[in-house]
Parts: structure tokens; sequence; C-alpha cells
């Protein structure tokens, strides 16, 4: 139940009375229905950069250059002011020089970071929150009508050069690199990496493999598996000695004479792509006890899609597979089996998603703030909000290929700051959420309600003065950042999806 809103007697009623086990982090986060941003600062003036994203600890405010060339690094600041007289108190205003985004941010460095014929891919951060380490990437620009290589599947465009830089963001200095030639990774939004502790997975779409890098306390970026073609360390030595053998054999029968021998990268399927079709085989093949309906059921089920099995390959989904069938496989990395198999429109993936969203997520064991992020397996208010819009929906096919869209989750996509907690407050996901995505642009305020006091109102988020602005027709899109502990958020309004910000606003409590 929700106490009281002065801050003072909440901390004191803190000081005597200690919370139930394993709540105490919970109820250090109920202050901030007493800490809210208060105030908003329109059009304040900003360097001309691409504003990305805070660390999930808020130590740090990424941003790059326009040019796509710089790494630029920010130490988020709080405004501090003096004023004169006996009536310094909200209604003051505020000295010319607060807005200024210096006066909230202070520049630590600014440091190259795409070569000449690179540019950062300006969608793409990851964060190491137990050494500080920040992982970036750039690129060369798309070849579309790539030729197809050893390899390399087709109608996957290509890039000459993939570069994954390792920075340790408290001096800009740059530890490590990954570099992939002629490979394709999908970077947006941190689709094609996922940072799960020291481990990096990188998926290469051209080739079709999982790179699995180890981010030692150093800072290097070691290459510890690669699974696509080989699933085990030692498979490619075992193919290729038994490929030796098998040749040296023919030229004892043959007495020297050559046969075309298929390439054996040719000959074989990938070992990731066997232990699918066996897998898919098992499933079926334990389905019938009774011989004849056993196979009966494999050519109906195996023998007749094996093709479409064979040409299946590794994609991130998206919502662009509602017309086409899609599956998800879950693969133990250490057994190299594949545990399970999934078509997007799978009732059981869907409520094993709806039940247990949280290890979707699979967040590090370091991170501090990520497990605060609410899901509809962790939250009683978003599971209401997921099982209305399942009442609501007119395909329950439809709607649960819609939520599997998702899957897998993007890494770091959603921002930890507690005024997203949805036990503490009620917003428009439509307008404004934790993931961080531009969104359609709104004259009206984003109204912010108490969960736990009758719904009030605790604060709301404008984009523009309260009696519009002379540019107001112009706002398309707006995009908000949420600093992760502090009551601390910016606003951008941008007239496109693809323009610069037109207007910045900073909002926090004065």
């Amino acid at each position: 139940m929700f106490k009281t809103n002065n801050v003072t007697s909440r901390i004191f009623e803190r000081q005597i009375r200690t919370p139930a086990p394993g709540t105490s982090v919970h109820s250090a986060r109920r202050f901030y229905e007493n800490l809210v941003p208060s105030f908003t600062i329109y059009d304040v003036e900003c360097p001309d950069h691409s504003f990305f994203k805070f660390t999930d600890d808020g130590q740090y405010f990424v941003c790059f250059s326009r040019n796509r060339q710089d790494l630029i690094v920010y130490r988020p600041t709080w405004l501090s002011f003096s004023c004169k007289g006996e009536d310094c108190d909200n209604n003051q205003e505020l000295p010319p020089q607060v807005k200024r985004f210096e006066s909230f941010f202070t520049q630590l460095y600014v440091k190259p970071l795409a070569s000449s014929n690179e540019l950062i891919c300006k969608d793409f951060f990851l964060y190491m929150e137990s050494n500080q380490f920040g992982i970036f990437a750039t690129s060369t620009a798309q070849i579309q009508d790539a030729r197809g290589t050893d390899g390399a599947i087709l109608g996957v465009p290509s890039f000459e050069k993939i570069t994954i830089h390792l920075f340790r963001l408290e001096d800009g200095f740059k530890l490590d690199e990954k570099v992939f030639h002629n490979d394709c990774v999908n970077l947006t939004h941190n689709m094609g990496a996922f940072l799960y502790d020291d481990l990096l997975a990188v998926v290469s779409l051209r080739y079709q493999t999982i790179h699995i890098l180890q981010i030692r306390d150093s800072g290097n970026l070691v290459d510890v598996r690669a699974i696509g073609a080989y699933c085990r360390e030692d498979d490619e030595l075992f193919i290729n000695s038994s490929s030796q053998l098998a040749g040296n054999r023919g030229d004892l029968v043959d007495n020297g004479t050559n046969h075309d021998q298929p390439n054996s990268n040719n000959s074989f399927l990938s070992g990731i792509k066997q232990r699918l079709l066996s897998f898919i085989f098992r499933e079926i093949w334990s389905e019938e006890t009774d011989q004849t309906q056993r196979v009966q059921c494999l050519k109906k089920k195996f023998y007749f899609h094996f093709q479409d099995y064979v040409d299946l390959v590794i994609l991130k989904a998206s919502r662009n597979t509602d017309q086409l069938p899609a599956f998800f496989a879950v693969y133990n990395m250490e057994t190299t089996e594949i545990v399970a198999f999934y078509q997007n429109a799978a009732d059981e993936l869907y409520l094993l998603f709806e039940r247990f969203c949280d290890h979707f997520h699979a967040t590090s064991i370091n991170s501090i703030y990520m497990n605060f992020i609410s899901s509809h397996s962790n939250n009683i208010h978003a599971l209401e909000q997921l099982k209305s819009m399942k009442n609501k929906a007119t395909s329950i096919s439809q709607f649960v290929k819609k939520m599997l869209s998702s899957l897998p989750l993007n890494c770091q996509s959603m921002s930890p700051s507690p005024y997203f907690d949805q036990s503490l407050f009620r917003f428009d996901e439509k307008l404004i959420s934790a993931t961080d995505r531009p969104r359609q642009s709104t004259d009206h305020p984003i109204r912010f309600n108490s969960r736990r006091q009758g719904d009030i109102l605790k604060f709301k988020i404008k984009t523009g003065p309260e009696f519009g602005s002379a540019d107001g027709r112009s706002k398309k899109y707006s995009h908000f950042l949420f600093h992760p502990v502090w009551p601390l958020a910016l606003s951008f309004i941008q007239p496109s999806l693809f323009l610069p910000p037109s207007a910045v606003n900073i909002h926090f409590r004065r």
C-alpha cells in the first residue's frame, strides 16, 4: 500500500521498519514514486551529435558524430545553480545557461572509431557492466548482389569488412577488435549479437555461423567456438583427416588415377543442420509405436518436407514471417544437440514465452539494473495487458505469430528505468515504453500514473511547450531516453525517421 508523498517521512519509516526478506531492493525502488521528473527545458542547445543511449548503470551517455566516424562519450551530471533573494523556490526562472546540453552532461572524450572506408553502425552498442567495457561496430558499404563464395548462401547481402570494437569506456582506450570479411551481420538494434556475462555471440547470416567470443578481463576478444559447419572444436580436424584417409585408400586402389570427387564442403550438410534434421527425425519417429504407421508418418512429415528443412537458414525473426513458415530451434552448445524445435505459430512456445519471459532475456548475473525490467512473467499488470490484447485479437494464430516475432529478444534493447516499472507506474505503451524506438509523435502529454496510489497522476512528459510552438505542425516522431537511475529523461523530436532531431528536450526533477 502507498504510504505517503513525503520523502522525509518515507526515509524515516525506512530507518525504523525492516522490509520482508528479499524485498529490500523493491522497497527502495518505491521511492521513485516520490522522485519524478517535474520540470522540462524545451529546445535545449545541443552539439550536432547522434545521441544513442545511456549505459545500464547510468555512468556514461554514448553518442556518435554525424559523419559516423567518431565515438563521443559523456558523463551525466546533475544540474547545479545558485540564486539570490528570499524567493528562490520552484517558481524562480532558471539561468539562461541551464538551457545548454553541457549543463547536464560533461564530455569525457572523442575517439575515432571508424576507418576511412567504414561507418559506425549507429544502432549497435553493448555494455559489459562488470568491466565497464563498450562493444561497438563499424562496417563498409553494403554490397547487394554479392558473388557466392564457398560456404556462403545466396540472396544475402555482403559487407567487405565488419569490425567489432572493444573499448574501455572509462578513458576511451581501444582494447581489441574482431574483423569479419565479406560477411553479413545484422547489427540493427543489436539483432545479430548477444552478450551474456563475458560471452559474445555474433551471427553470420552469409555463412550461417554463430561465432562465440569471450571477453577476457584483460580486454581481449578470444575466439571460443564457431557453430555452423562444425559443432565441436575437433569436427573439422576429424572430417579432414577422414577425407585424407579415404583419399589415400583411393590412390592405392586406383594406382594413382584421379577421379572427380565432390568438394568436402559441399558433400555434407552443415553440422548444425544435421543436428536439426536428426532431431526432427527422432521426434517424428517417437510419435508412433507401430512400425507401419511410423513409416507412413515419416513419409508425410519428414521426407515430404525434407528439402524444406534442408533449405532453412538462420535469420532474425521479424514480423515479415507472418505470411511465411518460420521456426525456432533451441540449441545446447555444450552437448551440440537441438533440444527443441517450434514453428512460429506454436502455442506451446507462446505459453513458455508468456510464463517465463524473463528467461528469454537472459540478463547477465552481474547486472544490477537490467533485472528490474517489467515483463508479463514478473508483473501482474503486464500480464493482464497481454491477456487483454489476446482476448481482443481476431485470430489467435496471428496473435501468437505477432508475439513470437520478437524472438530471439534483442540484447540490451530495453531501458531499466524505474519509471517503466509497471508495478509503480501506469503509462500508455502505444506512446512510450521501455523499448527505445522512435514512435509517432503526439501533441498530448504522456501521463505516468501511480499504480499504488489510486491511479493519480505523478508526472507527465510533454514534447512541446504547454501552448504549442511554431514548429508544432512539423513534429512527426518522438524518441525518449531515460536515465536508468536518476529522474532524468531526454526527448527528441524528429521530422522523419531518417533526419536528425529538430528539437531536444530535457525532463528532470527540479
